[in-house]
């Protein structure tokens, strides 16, 4: 089945959904008709230099190439991470706690991937590293920032219990046990609600791109199952991990409660 190549043209036409949502965003006074437009056009300046970039970096299959672009992913998820949360940790642990999780748990989940599972020569092909690790990082980046934002915004909420369950001679892990476990509940929904109604309700964009590309829809639908389960595993060891480090910075050595550690 030959790929069916789309024009500027066939974008063009395309961006006139966009245009019009817009315009009916400036009659409605939603005030978001901007936003949305700035937002379509760093999705059309982003997506082409990433596509001359992956060309060469295709090409090159250089390991420190990959390496220095998915740090580069890292770096910009992790500070994706620190500005999604109301409250976040002050200093270099609000930046550097989702990136350490991430880092940790995507990283390690895309080299397990490559070398056990998909057996890539060699492996780190970054015509399979850099797609894997970009949708590991995206996925766990929600995660990781939806449960650090509901730890210190309860944390902050509750502090009055917390510290009262402090003086009755509780640990600092207990006094923060539920928040903690409802934080990484949080944190695990929207990909176990993903993975619920899979094929089902939609058809996620690795599948559709690959039976788009003419790959057989059996195997567009094996190489999704592989994907879901590596993002699920990728947002629960980061969530978890993301979690147990911030909630432990909220408590000094002396395991008092200490939220001016939060900004």
């Amino acid at each position: 089945m030959s790929i069916i190549e789309l024009s500027v043209l066939d974008l063009s036409v395309a961006a006139l959904l966009v245009l019009a949502v817009a315009a009916l965003s400036l009659r409605m006074r939603l005030d978001l008709e901007r936003q949305l437009l700035v937002a379509a056009a760093r999705t059309v300046v982003q997506l082409s230099l990433v596509g001359l970039v992956l060309g060469w970096v295709f090409r090159a299959e250089n390991p420190w190439i990959v390496l220095a672009m998915g740090l580069v992913m890292l770096l910009v998820a992790g500070r994706e991470v620190m500005r999604r949360q109301a409250r976040r940790l002050a200093g270099w642990w609000g930046y550097g706690t989702g990136t350490l999780s991430m880092l940790i748990s995507s990283f390690a989940v895309t080299i397990f991937a490559m070398s056990q599972v998909i057996h890539v020569e060699p492996w780190y092909k970054p015509q399979y590293a850099i797609p894997l690790l970009g949708m590991l990082l995206g996925n766990t980046m929600n995660g990781i920032a939806i449960g650090l934002d509901r730890l210190t915004d309860t944390a902050w909420q509750q502090r009055a219990a917390i510290e009262q369950r402090l003086a009755l001679g509780e640990t600092w892990k207990t006094s923060v046990h539920e928040i903690r476990q409802a934080s990484i509940r949080a944190a695990l929904i929207p990909i176990v609600n993903t993975m619920s109604v899979v094929g089902l309700v939609s058809l996620p964009g690795m599948m559709t791109g690959q039976i788009l590309a003419g790959n057989a829809p059996t195997t567009a639908v094996k190489y999704q199952i592989l994907i879901m389960f590596l993002i699920a595993a990728g947002t629960g060891f980061g969530s978890m991990l993301a979690v147990r480090i911030a909630s432990r910075r909220l408590f000094d050595h002396r395991e008092r409660l200490r939220l001016d550690r939060l900004r």
